[in-house]
């Protein structure tokens, strides 16, 4: 039996107000706990974002960031307004021979970036289109095999996966990958039906690395999260 993916998430030093943030870019409902925050999709389905209060400073660029869809170029240009009033702001970063999209950062400096309406790759994915990620051409096939997602995207070293539901892909890009500058910032969830145990010794024997009783690095060296489904 795979895991299911149950959240993206993210250090925050404040996590309700980041989560504001998120929640009006992509209509997504807020739900507040405490210290943490998530946003939960519409009509519940799918994977929430979340993010977990944490005093860290951010040392670099992140190894994943969102790539976020759009209907019209209209679309793109207000989303990117939007976000700007907000308190994202532009990044200075080159763009290639015909690249359109448009790379911002959050009030706390996580990447992002709203992509153009006519990206074919990404049609009909939602309006969280990607979960970019680093990463090799290994830890691809890991996610594609610890989740039950189909490769959708196989070459020249870049991968990406799709649920057979469809929605959001995860993708990686392949090397040079950037190096990981301490601690994670952004983890997935993972939950599972089954025993945990037998989980967990199902993913080590993918290429994963136990690191204690719910944590667990793949085969980049990235943390990410098991448990229990609700």
């Amino acid at each position: 039996m795979t895991s299911e993916l149950v959240a993206l998430c993210l250090d925050a030093h404040d996590p309700a107000g980041l989560a504001r943030f998120w929640s009006v870019l992509l209509g997504w409902d807020v739900a507040v706990d405490g210290a943490c925050a998530a946003l939960v999709p519409p009509g519940g389905a799918g994977y929430r974002l979340g993010f977990v209060a944490s005093r860290e400073p951010k040392p670099g660029p992140n190894r994943i960031h969102l790539d976020l869809t759009s209907s019209s170029d209209g679309d793109q240009r207000r989303t990117v307004a939007r976000a700007l009033e907000l308190g994202a702001r532009h990044l200075d970063f080159d763009l290639g021979p015909g690249e359109r999209h448009v790379p911002l950062a959050d009030p706390e400096g996580n990447e992002l970036c709203v992509i153009e309406a006519d990206n074919r790759f990404l049609a009909g994915c939602g309006r969280i289109g990607a979960i970019n990620c680093e990463g090799t051409r290994q830890v691809g096939h890991f996610w594609s095999e610890a989740l039950g997602w189909p490769l959708d995207w196989d070459q020249d070293e870049e991968t990406a996966i799709q649920s057979p539901r469809g929605g959001t892909k995860i993708t990686w890009s392949g090397p040079p990958v950037a190096p990981r500058l301490g601690p994670d910032r952004q983890w997935f969830e993972l939950a599972t039906a089954g025993d945990l145990r037998d989980e967990v010794d199902r993913l080590v024997a993918l290429g994963a690395t136990r690191l204690d009783q719910e944590t667990l690095a793949d085969p980049d060296g990235n943390h990410f999260r098991v448990g229990h489904r609700a």
